[in-house]
């Protein structure tokens, strides 16, 4: 299948899962579930979430799908995650060896890519995805990201 169209189906799904899912937490494991079985270089993908009123501020692992990580808990000022949520931007990484921000969570994974949720046009969390391939989130991919995490945004914004 070519990857054009399992991307428009996945976006398909994605949407499916957002008019299903009865919260945000439900949507976020329907989309983790579902970028991790469908898209084949997508090794781990998670959702990290601000954590309200924390000093610092800092991420929290909340819903992921891949090999359990040692990075539960991000301070806004490290790694990718945090860059990522601090400046409100996504940021694709091709070669994460060369990334000195990089958090290293498995030796397997070579790229990786994290775009910011937004609630009300200000940071709540992220999507976070990594790869065991090298340069594994070209233009395709990041759109599909960006989707995913704008169609959690609003439906975290919904549930206010």
């Amino acid at each position: 299948m070519p990857v054009t169209t399992r991307i428009e189906e996945v976006r398909n799904q994605v949407e499916a899962l957002a008019q299903a899912a009865p919260t945000a937490k439900d949507l976020m494991e329907g989309v983790c579930k579902l970028l991790h079985e469908r898209m084949l270089k997508y090794n781990w993908v998670g959702f990290y979430m601000l954590e309200p009123g924390a000093q610092p501020p800092a991420l929290v692992l909340g819903a992921f799908m891949g090999a359990m990580t040692p990075h539960t808990r991000i301070p806004l000022n490290q790694g990718i995650c945090g860059a990522a949520a601090s400046s409100g931007k996504m940021i694709v990484v091709d070669d994460v060896s060369k990334d000195t921000r990089y958090l290293a969570c498995s030796l397997e994974t070579k790229s990786e890519i994290v775009v910011p949720v937004f609630v009300a046009k200000q940071v709540t969390g992220e999507l976070d995805i990594d790869s065991h391939f090298s340069a594994a989130f070209g233009a395709e991919d990041q759109e599909l990201v960006q989707y995913c995490a704008e169609v959690v945004g609003k439906k975290l914004e919904k549930s206010q």
